[in-house]
């Protein structure tokens, strides 16, 4: 059994630019998210505020939210690569995150070393990644410049590269910043499915996207973000459409 739960977390990004707190002041003072300081002037942003939810297994997850809203962030908090400043995030099995595909890469490493050094940090033994090795070095196509460095790659081969490592491996917490799709149209039509099957095998999705239908294929419930707090929870036919109706 796998579990996700976000207990009243908060989270705000402190200013330290003069040139920052002065735009900010001056274009958006009235926002409830800026944070002022000694003299009203911003110190911070509010980016998440005592946001909850608790999702067990077969639960998909959609993030609904303007631009802003807050559903990247969320993601890195629930992903851990963010630190929440207030309250908790518990996990019980291994969370997989796709938000920047390339975050880890290390250029002057070749292929071959990313598929081992990626692997290492999502938690997973030599021996399992080199049972998968096989299957990533088929899918990316890449051939022998799996022994070149990364600085040699073209941005195409980078994706290819990235999303084959990052699929390979059977998620158990799947949290997704849009859906995945790299490559020419021959290498986008099989990463397509891919990615499908890979989604498929999650025991929980947190997926954020502006995709209605993506949303209504693949995900249960929805949370919808605004301004950093959480608006609306609910079954995800019933709260896309009131979202959908608040956003027109």
């Amino acid at each position: 059994m796998v579990s996700l739960i976000a207990e009243n977390v908060s989270l705000r990004f402190p200013i330290y630019s003069q040139a920052q707190i002065y735009e900010h002041a001056v274009g958006d003072a009235h926002d409830a998210r800026l944070i002022s300081g000694a003299g009203g002037r911003i110190i911070a942003v509010q980016a998440l505020k005592e946001v909850s939810l608790s999702l067990g297994e077969g639960d998909r997850l959609a993030l609904l939210g303007r631009n802003g809203s807050g559903k990247t962030t969320l993601l890195q908090v629930l992903t851990g690569i963010l630190p929440p400043g207030g309250g908790r995030v518990r996990s019980l099995g291994r969370a997989t995150s796709i938000i920047n595909i390339n975050l880890g890469m290390q250029f002057e490493a070749s292929g071959h070393r990313n598929i081992t050094l990626r692997g290492l940090a999502a938690g997973y033994s030599r021996a399992r990644i080199e049972e998968k090795r096989s299957e990533i070095v088929a899918f990316c196509e890449l051939g022998e410049f799996l022994d070149m460095p990364l600085t040699t790659y073209s941005s195409g081969m980078l994706m290819r590269l990235s999303f084959s490592i990052a699929t390979a491996f059977d998620p158990q917490i799947l949290l997704l910043d849009e859906w995945l799709s790299t490559g020419d149209e021959a290498f986008r039509a099989k990463a397509t499915k891919r990615m499908q099957e890979f989604v498929n095998k999650a025991g929980i999705l947190v997926l954020a996207s502006h995709n209605r239908q993506l949303l209504l294929d693949n995900c249960n419930k929805a949370l919808w973000l605004e301004k950093g707090e959480v608006k609306a929870f609910g079954e995800v036919t019933e709260l896309l459409g009131e979202y959908e109706r608040r956003a027109a």
